[in-house]
């Protein structure tokens, strides 16, 4: 039998958000998992991606097999998924499994359910390349940040009488619909939402660049002068200004929670969420979909009115879009994610320094394994020899198959893994 458990090496991305040089978690994962690489001071590593996408299929490093990527592996072993995955999927992996280092905001953006993707698709094959939906979750590395989702309307309502440019741009109207908009109506208040976001985001370009700047110089002012400028959210809006000056992007912070991260906690973004990373390191989870809506924060295409129209206008706190980790009942040492959709879930692993012989349970879906911390010697009935595992490494482990890990690190180690729990 070929191995059906063997190390990947992955694609990186150097877009120009990411973290530069060391600075970044994805380069650091890459130079420690293989000396060989260089890493340059002054260039973004923005994402590594795991999987089989088209754009970055992963070099399989095992030299008794004759396929070179896992994408052709999967193609010719459709069977490594699992049954229930290989049906369920049409004889594909259903997940991308990333590493993020983020330096600068990405795009405000949205990815679309099935129904919209297939629309899209077919209406707009250049921007929309395929009919996937794209549900995200990620997991923090290190302190990280996000817009995620709309603010609860007092919050939303207490910038509009604090931020007189962005009253200006949604105007006098919308503005007091939303004000007058009660809680016992949610409908209404969605309703008003989607008039006040769509009027910010629709607005004539020359107006919000004027207003945007006397924003900024004023709560540069106000900044100097020692004043508090927390009512009109000033350091995010300085930053975002500074990094896409004269960006509509910059006025959704009004709109959007600002969602903090600690190491290992998490959120996930379904169908039609706005959100935007800001900055830190994550591992990312997804479908297989490059369908993503976006309207700012970008010199990309933007597509203002197909996200306007089709985002979630349901208010909610910040502290409702952390995603919660469940602890495995049959191993304490895995904490498990498991979000509303079936294509994937993602187990956070971390062994303690006094276990020094851990078992990689078998699962009936292909995973892929990922090293955040520590060292072992792993071993597989299904791999071809011993495999050395270290900070960065990365492993496809089919359906049905286990790996016994043989710590040397004095201090546990941390692992992700990527799967497909139907």
């Amino acid at each position: 039998l070929p191995p059906a458990v063997f190390p990947l090496s992955c694609a990186v991305q150097n877009y120009s958000w990411g973290k530069l040089g060391l600075e970044s978690e994805v380069a650091k994962l890459l130079a420690s998992s293989d000396p060989l690489v260089q890493i340059q001071p002054d260039q973004p590593y923005a994402e590594l991606w795991m999987g089989t996408h088209p754009r970055g299929d992963a070099i399989i490093r095992d030299n008794r097999i004759p396929q070179k990527t896992l994408g052709q592996w999967i193609a010719d072993n459709p069977a490594c998924l699992g049954a229930k995955v290989k049906d369920a999927f049409q004889g594909t992996l259903p997940f991308l499994f990333k590493v993020l280092s983020v330096n600068t905001a990405l795009s405000i953006q949205a990815h679309p359910n099935k129904e919209l993707a297939a629309k899209l698709h077919a209406q707009f094959p250049e921007h929309y390349p395929d009919a996937n939906h794209k549900p995200e979750m990620a997991i923090a590395l290190t302190p990280f940040e996000g817009l995620c989702g709309f603010r609860p309307v007092e919050e939303i309502v207490s910038f509009l009488q604090n931020v007189p440019e962005l009253r200006a741009l949604i105007g006098e109207v919308a503005a007091e619909q939303l004000e007058r908009s009660g809680s016992d109506d949610p409908r209404g208040v969605s309703a008003a939402l989607r008039v006040c976001f769509t009027r910010l985001m629709k607005s004539e370009k020359k107006f919000f660049v004027d207003q945007l700047n006397m924003l900024v110089k004023r709560i540069s002012q106000e900044a100097a002068e020692g004043k508090d400028i927390s009512g009109s959210n000033g350091d995010l809006l300085l930053r975002l200004h500074s990094q896409y000056p004269g960006d509509i992007g910059c006025f959704t912070i009004y709109f959007l929670n600002l969602v903090r991260l600690e190491p290992g906690e998490a959120m996930f973004l379904g169908a039609n969420e706005p959100h935007a990373y800001l900055q830190g390191d994550c591992v990312e989870c997804m479908a297989c979909s490059d369908n993503t809506v976006r309207a700012g924060l970008t010199p990309k295409f933007i597509d203002v009115l197909t996200l306007c129209e089709m985002l979630n206008y349901t208010p909610a706190p910040s502290s409702s879009k952390i995603f919660p980790a469940v602890q495995s009942q049959l191993d304490p040492s895995v904490y498990l994610f498991d979000p509303p959709v079936p294509d994937f879930a993602i187990m956070k692993i971390e062994i303690p320094a006094s276990i020094k012989l851990y078992l990689v349970s078998a699962m009936d879906s292909a995973s892929i394994l990922l090293v955040i911390q520590g060292t072992a010697v792993g071993t597989s009935t299904a791999a071809a020899s011993e495999m050395s595992l270290r900070r960065g490494s990365v492993l496809f482990i089919s359906a049905n198959e286990s790996i016994s890990l043989h710590l040397s690190s004095p201090d546990g180690m941390l692992l992700f893994r990527a799967c497909c729990l139907l």
